[in-house]
Order: structure tokens, then sequence, then C-alpha cells
């Protein structure tokens, strides 16, 4: 699976309806650049995610597999798209001391970003304006979740720049063997 960091403030608001407590806000942004290092970044395109009924999502907190806040198959997390990106909705357990505090924290604003788990089934590298940008099509959602930190762990930002050199050395490899057919006048140079 791999981690993307939604480094953008989610909007994350707590309300309170018929006695229960809900944190909402953006878990994905469209078109939001969530930058990887100097001139390279990704972007999530419109359409990359498909919220299958039967995908089993979790709201964690900090991607904390044991600080689960929420899910869609019980209809404690409600995820839906918009023009904007990922939104959801996660219902507080009152009885769960953890997402007690989440959500005291989130009211508070002392958390306020968010971060997802998902695998990329499909990807285009660009190069815009000077960047390397890797335009993000299509996912499979796992997970979302309100951090504190949200942030690309460096095994991830290390795993994209190898991807971006092996890229480009295979660019100039297939330059390199089309100009020598042209420099021998082979057809189809």
């Amino acid at each position: 699976m791999n981690r993307r960091a939604v480094a953008v403030d989610g909007n994350f608001q707590t309300r309170e309806v018929d006695g229960r407590k809900y944190i909402e806000g953006y878990f994905a942004v469209f078109g939001a650049k969530y930058h990887l290092w100097d001139n390279a970044y990704e972007t999530i395109d419109r359409g990359a995610f498909d919220l299958d009924e039967d995908r089993d999502v979790r709201a964690l907190t900090n991607h904390d597999t044991t600080l689960v806040l929420g899910r869609t198959t019980n209809g404690t997390l409600m995820l839906r798209v918009d023009d904007h990106g990922l939104w959801g909705s996660i219902e507080v357990n009152e009885n769960d001391q953890d997402a007690v505090n989440a959500h005291a924290r989130v009211e508070r604003r002392d958390v306020s970003q968010c971060s997802f788990g998902f695998d990329i089934l499909d990807e285009e590298l660009m190069r815009e304006d000077g960047n390397d940008v890797w335009h993000i099509r299509k996912v499979k959602l796992y997970e979302v979740s309100i951090c504190t930190f949200p942030a690309y762990a460096e095994t991830e930002v290390k795993t994209r720049q190898n991807e971006l050199e092996t890229i480009k050395k295979r660019k100039a490899e297939a330059w390199r063997s089309e100009m020598l057919k042209k420099l021998k006048g082979e057809k189809d140079a």
C-alpha cells in the first residue's frame, strides 16, 4: 500500500446532531499539489476515487490501525466525492476514549490535517512548468486518517525519486537507440 499525505488543511469541523458527535472534512483535494521534493509533486485527478459500496474503508488516527475511528461497512464513516475532493464524516464513538480525544483535538484545531492510504491503479508522469508531476488518475482506497503531521514518509519520497530516475534512464536509452538507427540509416527510425 502506498501512503500519500494530504498536507493541506482538511477543513475539518466537528458537529453534534441528536446527541451524536461527528468529525467531518476533506481527506483529499483534487488538483492540490502534494509536494515530494523540489520540482516534484503529485496531484489527485477528479475521478481517482471509486467508492464501491463493498469497499471497507477505515478512518484512523495517524494511520494507526489500532486507533479505528469509523468504517464504511458499518456506517460510522461516510465518504463522498464532489467537485472539490474526497469528503468524509466520522461518527464519534462516545464509548471509545481515543475517538473522544480525537474529536476534542479537531474541535480545538490542534489537529486539522489528514492523509490516506491507497494503492495506485493508474497514474501518469508529466513535465509541467519545470516540475515532474505525477497525476494520480485511479486509486484503490483503504483508509483515511486525521493526522498530527501529515508528511510523506522518507521511504515514499525515495521510491518516487527512484521511479523518476528509472523513467529518465529509459527515455535516454530509447532516444540513444533511435539516434543510432537514424545514423545508420535504418528505416522506422
